[in-house]
């Protein structure tokens, strides 16, 4: 066997390995950007939902992308199980897998849309529903043989087949959910319902940095050229940036290096290069994580301002940064890296408003469709479940508690005891 095709398919295993553990830079994200009182539901949900997007994926959603069928879905390779075909120079059981990391991403960033106040069954169900019915139809669109392909469409890793996809099902979650309790007064101002542990936070973001070089340096498929060194070269420069930017912008306008903001920052820069980390030049990758660093500031004032309460921030990291990272490779895509990676050169290199345009057409129809149908689905199961939305008390109680019967930090639950029964009584 070549010995090129054995090392691009250990190369890919390992970038699976990488973006699965990023579920783990998720748990610690989303848990501590929360109360504590629903961290071990968090983690418990995070873990379980992966393995329903795993079983969904196997069963319909990689034929639904990528099987043979139209320009709006595959039909084909249901319930997956070859063992001997080759797919994009591939074995197509490790391209399938890697597939399947991506497709679990994508579920995890629209529950944060659900933090601190869906009920569990709500999870379970939309999590069949996402990762049949609104994922696959976009990644056919984009990375199958749909019609966006066609056109030309720059998305080298998922800045919109992923996070904007995850995104705008998280958009529908808080629309319908409506904010936590005592999160806006009655005058409309907000209140800071902040995170339990911004130690957990960092570790998380900077679990979910490593994951990325799997994330964006596995999406070149092959080791042959070692392509995916100048991915992780621009990957690093996007999140560097992206992470400073934040923290000088909350800086200037608050006087105060606000950390959660900074964070954010980073991961604002990680999804902006996604979509055009093996299109741009270094320099355009560090001008795309600065300008991600800014809107992800401003885009987080907007929604608050909006009360649609966001808990870990996924609109504005994943979804306004995805759109932006999807349309900067229309700027920034030099003719060579185009040739290379498909579509065209972007407008600042005498490409013109060619694959801008086709950018702007992708983010758009990609993002509406996310939007509605998880709209549609959430408003039906709200009706049809008598609500998603846990009750006033299992909410103050906490959703470890109410939905699980455990504490997520056991020892700071105080039990009653009985004082005969304790020493010295």
């Amino acid at each position: 066997m070549d010995e090129i095709f054995l090392m691009n398919n250990v190369w890919i295993i390992v970038c699976f390995a990488l973006v699965l553990l990023m579920q783990g830079g998720f748990i610690l994200l989303e848990a501590g950007s929360t109360r504590m009182k629903n961290a071990g539901h968090i983690a418990g949900k995070t873990i379980f939902t992966v393995g329903i997007a795993s079983l969904v994926f196997w069963a319909v959603g990689y034929g639904f992308i990528y099987g043979e069928g139209n320009a709006f879905i595959g039909f084909s390779d249901f319930f997956y199980g070859d063992f001997d075909s080759v797919v994009d120079g591939l074995a197509g059981s490790v391209d399938f897998i890697f597939q399947l990391a991506f497709a679990a991403i994508a579920l995890t960033i629209a529950f944060g849309g659900f933090a601190e106040r869906a009920k569990l069954s709500a999870y379970i169900i939309f999590a069949i529903l996402f990762s049949a019915l609104i994922y696959p139809v976009v990644a056919h669109w984009i990375w199958g043989d749909g019609w966006l392909a066609g056109l030309g469409k720059q998305d080298f890793a998922g800045s919109t087949v992923v996070h904007l996809t995850g995104a705008m099902a998280a958009l529908a979650a808080t629309i319908i959910l409506k904010p936590r309790i005592g999160k806006y007064n009655k005058d409309g101002s907000s209140n800071d319902l902040a995170g339990h542990n911004q130690v957990y936070t960092a570790l998380g973001v900077l679990l979910l940095w490593v994951g990325w070089f799997g994330f964006n340096g596995g999406s070149t498929l092959e080791v042959d050229g070692a392509f995916f060194g100048y991915v992780a070269l621009t990957t690093q420069l996007a999140a560097a940036a992206g992470a400073i930017a934040a923290m000088l912008i909350v800086t200037m306008f608050t006087g105060k290096a606000d950390v959660p903001t900074m964070l954010n920052g980073a991961l604002a820069g990680l999804v902006a290069i996604t979509a055009s980390t093996a299109f741009v030049d270094p320099w355009a990758a560090v001008l795309i994580g600065i300008i991600a660093g800014f809107i992800v500031y401003f885009s987080m004032l907007f929604f608050d301002k909006a009360k649609i309460d966001d808990p870990i921030f996924a609109l504005s990291v994943h979804g306004v940064c995805g759109i932006w990272g999807t349309l900067s490779t229309g700027f920034f895509a030099t003719p060579a890296l185009a040739e290379m990676n498909g579509g065209l050169a972007g407008l600042f290199y005498g490409g013109g408003f060619t694959q801008l345009g086709v950018q702007f057409i992708g983010v758009t129809v990609s993002g509406i469709y996310a939007f509605v149908v998880a709209f549609i689905i959430l408003k039906v199961m709200d009706k049809v479940m008598g609500g998603i939305r846990v009750t006033e008390e299992e909410e103050i109680i906490g959703l470890d508690l109410s939905e699980h019967g455990s504490y997520g930090y056991p020892e700071n639950l105080k039990s009653p005891v009985n004082k005969e029964e304790q020493p010295g009584a």
